[in-house]
């Protein structure tokens, strides 16, 4: 895809990899609306995508609820007419907390944001990339905890809010195999974000600012071996380019997902384990 006068709409892009991919898409000649939760510095990172050329727009938007999704869809359209590429991208997480620890508005917030927001952008977006005929591409942001477990972070919300994206996102690509829109499910390892402290802005129908001392652990681990948002924007260009299913932004974590598959495996063994006793007992 030829990335340069076309327009891409990128939640979370007040800091993190949304505003990584903003200021990519930007560098590329891309118009550039803008979403997110966080309004002052929401329009920072407008007025930077401007800084390299790029129309920009900044809508103040709450992926968790479909009309303000609804209402984000419209103002694109109305700036710009058209929308190409769609990063539904926008984040939180609670961490260090086991299941039983966890109370209803922590998981309700988590879910809301991490995957029902993707699905309200998929279902908003998807038809009007669709009405233009020019192609284009979505981007579902899930996380390598999309494909793995990391046991010792105690974030079950996250992980599964990220399983059910990756989920979304085979789907999605599935139903649009063919055609002229791609999908692809970014699933990153540590990048540089302020994640763990996503708290602050958690809106008041679902328990207003969450003080997250649990998530603190996370702060060293994502500043010490976390990629720049900038590295994992030109990434996602790389992927939408070559039409990536997965992408992934680091090695590292390859042993881990193959253990897990090699237990799925051992599963299916057993499994045919089990047919072949049923065999043999009808056969008797």
């Amino acid at each position: 895809m030829d990335l340069r006068g076309k327009t891409a709409f990128v939640t979370g892009a007040a800091s993190g990899i949304g505003r990584g991919m903003a200021r990519t898409f930007a560098r590329r000649g891309m118009n550039v609306a803008l979403a997110d939760i966080q309004e002052g510095p929401l329009e920072e990172a407008r007025r930077e995508a401007e800084g390299f050329g790029a129309k920009a727009i900044a809508i103040p938007t709450d992926v968790s609820d479909r009309a303000s999704v609804q209402r984000a869809a419209e103002r694109v359209i109305a700036a710009f007419g058209k929308v190409h590429v769609v990063c539904n991208n926008a984040g939180v997480e609670v961490a260090g907390k086991k299941i039983g620890e966890l109370r209803p508005d922590e998981w309700d917030w988590v879910l809301g944001v991490n995957l029902y927001g993707v699905i309200h952008g998929v279902e908003i977006f998807l038809p009007l990339i669709r009405s233009h005929g020019e192609g284009g591409h979505i981007v579902n942001t899930a996380s390598i905890a999309g494909l793995q477990v990391r046991h010792d972070f105690f974030h079950a919300p996250y992980v599964v809010a990220k399983y059910g994206v990756v989920a979304l996102s085979e789907a999605l690509a599935g139903e649009l195999a063919g055609g002229n829109v791609g999908v692809s499910v970014l699933c990153p390892a540590a990048v540089d974000t302020r994640i763990w402290d996503t708290g602050k802005t958690r809106p008041a129908r679902f328990g207003g600012p969450l003080d997250q001392p649990n998530n603190l652990f996370l702060q060293p681990i994502l500043e010490r071996e976390g990629l720049h948002p900038d590295q994992v924007g030109e990434r996602v260009v790389q992927a939408i380019r070559d039409n990536e299913l997965f992408v992934l932004t680091h090695e590292g974590p390859r042993a881990t997902v193959a253990a897990r598959h090699r237990r799925i495996e051992q599963a299916f063994d057993r499994a045919a384990q089990f047919e072949a006793g049923l065999a043999a007992r009808k056969n008797r």
